[in-house]
Formats: C-alpha cells, structure tokens, sequence
C-alpha cells in the first residue's frame, strides 16, 4: 500500500482515471512511521474525525485534516490489527453522522457495522501458474460451465450455535464436489459486505471488504487459492448499479448526495428502494472501477459478474412517466453509465489478461460484447442470454400437446445466438419469489418432470452459449432456493431418482468438456447446423455441433436430438449433410440418469432416403433412422463416410477382337454359322446393353429405392391417428406418421 500521498494519485481519483484507488483511501500501515494512516473524501463535510475504540469514539479526540478538494487524512499511533473505527463526519446539512469507511477491507459482522483495521501482509499465495494460464483457459474457445453459488445457504452447519461455515470449511467442501461434478466455474453471489441477510449481498455497504460472515479476508484468500490450486475458475457477483440508504453507508456521506444523485427522478430506484450511483462524476467512477480492481488485484478473482446492467443503461428502468429525466434529445440512455462501463471493461481487460466481464442485461441492447474499440462496444466478454432462458422456461412449462403450437420457443434463440457472447443462465432469479424450482417449472407428473429436466439440460448443454446453473438445479431440488436453509441434500442420499439426476448432470460436464465441438465455435455460425429445425408436429429438434477445423487436425461433430413430447417416434428420420455412421455418446433415457432404459440406438448408419420435392424430379438424402424415446435427449459422434461416385448406367459390352490367326473354309463357315445364330438370339433377347442410358432415364438400384422392409410400416393409420398419435403402450407400437415424418 501507499506509504505516502502524492498529487497524482488524488489527481486520477478526481478525473474518473483512478484504478487503485484503494492504495490511497481507507485505512493503511506506514512502515516508515509505523502508524496508520486514514484517508476519506467528503468534499461537502463541515468536520471530519476518526473514532473507535482507541479512543473511546470521541469524536475530538483524533479531528482530520481537509484539503480544498474535501480530502480528509490523518495518521494514528498504536492501532493494531483487528481495532474498530469509522468516521464522525459533521455533514453539510449540519447533521452528525458515523460512517462506516467506503474503503475499509473488512468490518464488524451485521449487525454492527463498525469497520476493521485491517492488513493484507500475511497470506502466501500459490497459484501463481493458474493464473499466468488465465488468458488461454478462459478464452472464448474454452469450455466454461459455471456453478452459481450462495455461501451461506449452500451448506449450513447443524450445530445451533453455528450459523455459517466458514470461508475456509466451505472450500473444503466445495472443491471436491465442484471436481466431481465436472465445473470449470464458480460463481458466487454477492460477498461484498452488505447489511441485511435477505438483500442476498445485492445491498453493498463496503464495496472493498468481503463479508465478515463467512470469516476474515485471509479464510477468503485461502478459499480462492485452493480453488485455482484444483482447477476452479472463480467470478464474484458484483453491484456498481446501486446502493442503500443505510445511515453508515455511502448514502448522504457528507450531508449531500455525492455519490448518488440530487434529484430523485436520477437517484432513486424505486422498485428496490435503493440510490443509483452517479456516474458523471469522475470520483464516483474512480471509487467502483478500483472496487473491481481490488478483487482482481487482491483476492486474484478470475471474473466479475455485473448486476442489473439494464438499470444502469437506461434512465426510466423500473420507472414510469413522470419518474425519469429523460435526455436533452428525448432518449432513455444514461450515457454516463456506458462512459462507465466501457471504461471498467477497458481497465479489467487491459491489466489482467484473460479476466471475465460477465452483463446480466435484459435488454436488447446492442453491442454489449463488443470491443471498446468500438465506438459503440461496451466491452463485455459475456452477455446472459436472457431471452433463451425465458423461452426454453415458458416452453418446457407448457402442456406437450400445445408445444407443436409454440414451436418458435425452442428454436428462436437462433436467430440471435451470434449477436453477442453469450451464456446461458438458469440462475437463482429463476428458483424464488413464488417461480417455482426448475423440476417443478416441468410439465407432467414426476417421471415426466425428470425426463423433461434431463431434455432441457442436454439441449442446453449442446445449444451454443457457455452454460450456468444455480446450485440445487443439478440434483432437481423441488423447493425453490430458501435464503435461510441449506439445499436438500438428503435428496441424492435418500432418493434414487434424485441421485441419478445428479449423476446425469456430471455426465453432461464430463461430456461437454471433453467434446470440442459442444465449444469451441460458440460465437461462430460455423460451429452449427440445423438439421430439423421447424418438425412442430413431432416437437423435434435435432443439431450438429462442430469444432474448429485446422491443419492436421479432423473436425468432430456432434449430433443433438431432442424429443419434447411424452410420445415414441419409433425410426424417426433426422437427415444429415453426409453418408454417416453415428455412435451414441448420450442418451437421457438410460437407467442411470433415472430413465426406464430403454434407449435409442447405440449404432446408427444413415440412409439413402426420398424427401418432400416440389418439382417432379424424386429428391434424395442421407438420413438417421432414430427411434426416439418420449421426453428424451440424444447424442450422437458423427462420422463421415466417403462414397465413390454414383455410375448412371452400365458399360456397354465391349466388341470381340478379331481373330489374327487365319482360319480354313470350314472353319470359317463353322464361324459363319455361329455369328449368324448369335445375332437371331440378341435380337430375340435386346439386351439392355444396346441402347446408352442417359443418367435421367436410369432406374433406380434396389440399394437405392425405398423399399418396405427399410421403412418397416406395420400399421396403416387413418387421418384421426396421424394427427394424434398413441401414447406410449408398448414396445412394437408404429405409426404411419413416425416413419413418413420427413424433412422439416
């Protein structure tokens, strides 16, 4: 930390330029003079003071000094690690007020609020390769699979007495469980410290300490280490879009609003109840940019996840007429949020290779992913796909018999799935306030809700966009989240079908990580083909992904089938680009993900097959003939298989050479006679071979037509049967519909 304070570093904190201004602001150690130094900015104060109990919080006792730009700072002998304090500040208004420090690095645990000495000298990091490895592991070419967390509710201890494990008891636990489970990240939900339990961390009063529920900052450095040590990417929910009233926060610090605005149509977010930061301030931008900094440079985070980014962009977000000032050009955008938030993107990405901006925007609003270098570009690395979540919700909610008439639910999130770089979040916002867990979001009864749980994972899973799910999802916890109850882990251990849910969900980690083609060209339309996209009639969708292609290097595809309806479609027809031989990697209804075992095909060869044509002319294509299970998922690894050249007729005969040697007269009468019976025979017989076929006129070979015993039709059905078919009865059920189903 800085021992001294020099004009430069206030002179970047004044102009918006400051990115570490936590080594000038807040409490420090000098070395030199072995005090501590306390520096704040309260530019409106009439008085400033340190208190605590090294003085008995007199506010006489320890008076700062102020500079004309409202920067207070004093030194104090003989503080020690751990000793409580906050500033007495005599506001502008003529009001006394004890506030907490914005910078301190750890305060008293809710529900006081006094902050801490505090020192970063004693902790010893080790994962100093993990992090130079950052940039390659955290490409955009990279699989990336998060696990949202809350600390506190994750696990809980059971003792009374207890309230929260600590920092250092949860990484013990959760490592091994992440490894198991196949994540490459995890992301936790607020742990800046914030006040009050139900805000769930989104209230932040310190926006440079961790929360002293959990432990001290060394158990939150420890947790951090070992994570990266075992592999674990870690991105911390982070909230520069507002803040609360609290009396010991940033709110009225000085007696006026020099954090948030003065006018309430600008500083006030009603829905929350919260003040919105003002951006146009240059101090206010220096203050949240060196936050994220902090975390990046301090506790080595990999990421931040940006909350509410919508409520940010926009000036009437939440608000109605009259609520909101809008721009002198009548618009809705708050400009000085996106000077903000290109600025922050600009600093994290530029001194820390590879580090993750992640906007939770709801919005269509362009560009968000794209580069500052773009006058438009917002930065991000990642934007959620809200729209998909929605969608695929609303979808898998609906009865199956309606799906066909909602068929755009689960395909729309193509048209735009390369507009930005995107993941796609089941997050805790979909599990609370009365929305129901994602097993209970499920249509049917509780079969059903598995097997169409295990659907909507493996289309996820498969579907372009890095993947996100809120801890409890991966076991299909039936409760929604409880922010004063651990999980139901009982679930896994007492319930078989619980526990196979849960061994699925590894599966499509361990899968979706060892399969190139599920990620690497997630941002490219190369790393996608439809092959059935708009089947309503059946629910089906069905997808190749692809891997980059390179030198040396076979690109690999991965063919996806999904099933939405509780219904068999027993040889069901998915064509495909090329004579292919399918092996099955996946397959949603196996006995040990909790389906009834039976499966679809281990082995698939694809086959010449007629399609739908409008011309005259019969039109062919290679084709999967799958049978697929009710509410099922299936993967398939595709391999190519060359063919040789279609021949359009047959040669014709080649003439016999003549004879060189010369024959007798009787010999060439005998000849005579013979060639002379030969052609009364051809004429009889007008073999084929007599007449050149042109490739048009030429009839189809037996291998291939169509023929009965491919298609395999036991049953003519009537018009009625086609339109609804049976429920699953048994095993030889068909359908004239499964088979001629065609190509959609």
């Amino acid at each position: 930390m800085n021992e001294t304070i020099n004009r430069e570093d206030l002179y970047l904190f004044q102009t918006g330029k400051a990115r570490q201004a936590y080594l000038t602001f807040g409490c420090h150690y000098q070395k030199k003079t072995k005090t501590h130094r306390f520096t704040v900015w309260a530019p409106n104060a009439k008085s400033v003071s340190v208190v605590g109990d090294f003085n008995f919080w007199n506010p006489l006792a320890h008076p700062m000094k102020g500079d004309k730009d409202g920067i207070y700072t004093i030194e104090i002998e003989g503080l020690k690690k751990g000793d409580l304090y906050k500033y007495h500040v005599e506001g502008y208004d003529g009001i006394c007020r004890y506030k907490s420090d914005p910078f301190a690095f750890y305060a008293e645990c809710r529900p006081d609020t006094a902050s801490k000495v505090w020192d970063f000298d004693d902790f010893k990091w080790s994962d100093k390769r993990f992090i130079n490895q950052r940039k390659k592991r955290q490409a955009l070419d990279q699989p990336m699979s998060i696990y949202e967390l809350h600390l506190g509710t994750w696990r809980m201890p059971q003792e009374e007495e207890r309230e929260f494990y600590n920092y250092r008891e949860i990484a013990d636990m959760l490592i091994p469980y992440l490894g198991e489970m196949g994540y490459t990240h995890v992301e936790l939900m607020p742990i800046t410290e914030y006040p009050y339990d139900l805000s769930w961390g989104y209230q932040v009063t310190g926006y440079y300490g961790v929360t002293s529920r959990y432990g001290t900052p060394e158990d939150f450095n420890y947790m951090i280490n070992e994570l990266h040590k075992a592999g674990i990417s870690v991105i911390l929910d982070w909230v520069p879009a507002h803040f609360p009233r609290d009396e010991h926060g940033l709110a009225m610090f000085d007696g006026t609003h020099i954090y948030d605005h003065e006018d309430p149509r600008k500083g006030s977010q009603p829905d929350w109840g919260t003040l919105l930061f003002n951006y146009g301030k240059p101090e206010v931008q220096s203050f949240l940019i060196s936050s994220a900094m902090f975390f990046a440079d301090v506790y080595h985070i990999d990421g931040i996840r940006i909350d509410a980014v919508s409520a940010m962009l926009y000036l009437d977000f939440g608000k109605q007429e009259g609520e909101y000032v809008p721009n002198e050009d009548g618009t809705n955008i708050n400009y000085e949020a996106v000077d903000f938030l290109r600025n922050l993107n600009e600093a994290l990405r530029t001194t820390h290779e590879g580090f993750l901006t992640i906007a939770e925007e709801s919005t269509a609003y362009p560009k968000v992913t794209s580069d500052v270098d773009d006058p438009e570009g917002l930065g991000f690395v990642y934007k959620w796909n809200m729209g998909y979540m929605h969608d695929t919700l609303y979808y898998m909610e609906l009865d199956p018999l309606y799906r066909k008439d909602n068929h755009g639910a689960i395909i729309f999130s193509m048209d735009y799935a390369y507009s930005e770089n995107y993941i796609l979040p089941y997050s805790h916002d979909e599990v609370v306030h009365g929305k129901g867990s994602m097993i209970n979001k499920m249509y049917g009864a509780y079969d059903e809700k598995f097997a169409s749980l295990r659907t909507l994972y493996g289309f996820t899973m498969a579907h372009p966009g890095k993947k996100l799910l809120f801890m409890g999802g991966e076991f299909a916890q039936f409760v929604e989240w409880r922010d004063k109850e651990q999980l139901d882990w009982f679930l896994i251990d007492q319930y078989e079908m619980h526990d196979s849910f849960h061994k699925y969900v590894a599966k499509l980690n361990e899968i979706y990580k060892s399969e190139p083609a599920l990620y690497e060209l997630d941002q490219d339309p190369a790393g996608f083909e439809w092959c059935l996209q708009r089947d309503a009639d059946h629910s089906v969708v069905a997808f190749i992904r692809k891997n980059k292609k390179g030198r040396g290097r076979k690109q690999q595809q991965i063919l996806c089938v999904c099933n939405f309806t509780p219904m068999e479609w027993d040889k069901y027809k998915v064509p495909l680009p090329k004579k292919s031989k399918l092996t099955k990697i996946l397959d949603s209804s196996e006995l040990d993900f909790g389906g009834d075992g039976d499966v679809s095909e281990s082995k698939v060869s694809t086959k010449r097959v007629k399609v739908p044509s409008e011309g005259k002319k019969a039109v062919y294509q290679q084709a999967a003939e799958i049978s697929l299970k009710p509410l099922s998922v299936v993967y398939y690894k595709i391999e190519e298989v060359e063919t040789k050249p279609r021949k359009s007729a047959e040669k014709k005969a080649e003439p016999a050479k003549k004879a060189t040697a010369k024959k007798t007269e009787p010999a060439k009468k005998a000849a005579q006679e013979k060639k002379t019976e030969a052609v009364k025979k051809t004429v009889e017989k007008k073999p084929e071979v007599t007449k050149k076929v042109t490739k048009e006129e030429a009839p189809e070979t037996k291998k291939d037509t169509p023929q009965k015993e491919d298609i395999k039709v036991t049953k003519q059905t009537t018009e009625k049967e086609e339109e609804q078919p049976k429920k699953r009865t048994s095993k030889t059920r068909r359908t004239k519909k499964n088979n001629d189903q065609g190509v959609k």
